[in-house]
């Protein structure tokens, strides 16, 4: 899997270094630090893209999130996750763009002395773009409707949708 993340990462850095109009870089991060339990929790999760269309764009997210734990009883846990996506635009005017990022995702983690579980998910997830200037735009996609199988995320297994607050992702986006 580093083998993976490490090639995913040098094709991200060539895609880059020859920007073409209608590429994008975006992504977020999270810090969580639970003092109840001891626990820290973070996540990395750049994604890169290019704009077909208007209408549409292509996509692939990386995630790299750790759950950490103080106390030598608990397990922690270090999980990656590859996830392409199409993007569809439904509404868009000067400011504010409305999607739908349809994909799905292939995760690994593992926690210290267990047998990695590998898992996956696919489903839509409803986004809001904001965008400050020519180049940058505030991302956030709140929601996911599918299905997930042992997906890194925590989340139960199984079919449904969620549109609550506590399954929101904010992020900033770059476009070339």
């Amino acid at each position: 899997m580093r083998k993976l993340f490490l090639l995913v990462v040098i094709v991200m850095a060539a895609i880059t270094a020859s920007a073409q109009e209608g590429i994008y870089l975006g992504g977020g991060i999270s810090l969580w630090r639970n003092n109840d339990v001891d626990k820290t929790s973070f996540s990395i999760t750049p994604d890169v893209g290019y704009n077909l269309s208007e209408k549409w764009a292509v996509g692939v997210e990386l995630a790299y999130a750790h759950n950490g734990y103080d106390d030598e009883h608990e397990v922690s846990t270090n999980a990656f996750a590859l996830a392409p996506y199409a993007r569809y635009s439904f509404y868009e005017n000067k400011i504010v763009r409305l999607f739908l990022d349809m994909g799905f995702g292939f995760s690994t983690y593992k926690a210290k002395h267990a047998d990695s579980v590998n898992g996956f998910e696919i489903g839509v997830k409803p986004g809001l773009a904001v965008k400050l200037n020519d180049n940058f735009s505030f991302i956030t996609k709140v929601g996911f409707a599918g299905y997930r199988d042992d997906y890194y995320r925590g989340e139960e297994n199984g079919f449904g949708v969620g549109l609550d607050g506590e399954n929101i992702s904010i992020g900033i986006e770059y476009e070339f």
